[in-house]
């Protein structure tokens, strides 16, 4: 995988970022019944937009990039 896709906003169109340009992230809330909720997410940069998109697990444990 030498890219990965977001959509932009501002532009209301997808972009190709380069995944050496990408960083991962994890976003951790608790729910009401007192679990744990985990969103797995890679974020960039394009054009001054900042771009993030939700991936699953998986996906984000075979990138190999820094975490913000």
């Amino acid at each position: 995988m030498d890219t990965i896709e977001f959509y932009d906003v501002k532009k209301r169109a997808k972009v190709a970022v380069p995944v050496s340009s990408v960083k991962k992230t994890k976003y951790e809330r608790e729910t009401k019944d007192g679990g744990t909720q985990v969103r797995y997410a890679v974020k960039a940069e394009h054009e001054g937009s900042r771009l993030t998109k939700f991936v699953g697990k998986d996906l984000w444990d075979s990138l190999d990039v820094p975490m913000v």
